[in-house]
């Protein structure tokens, strides 16, 4: 992975991890997440 591919991977993230933490427990709770899993779903971890 070269690092222009990195960058662009990190925005993604950084990107996610904003948009999910404006969300309040009551819409994360209706995608079916808590806050702590953000940090896993914004890394593409989430195995659902």
């Amino acid at each position: 992975m070269n690092i222009r591919q990195k960058i662009a991977q990190f925005a993604q993230y950084q990107r996610t991890m904003r948009e999910l933490n404006a969300l309040d427990a009551r819409q994360l709770n209706d995608l079916g997440i808590t806050k702590g899993d953000i940090k896993n779903i914004a890394r593409g971890g989430a195995v659902r």
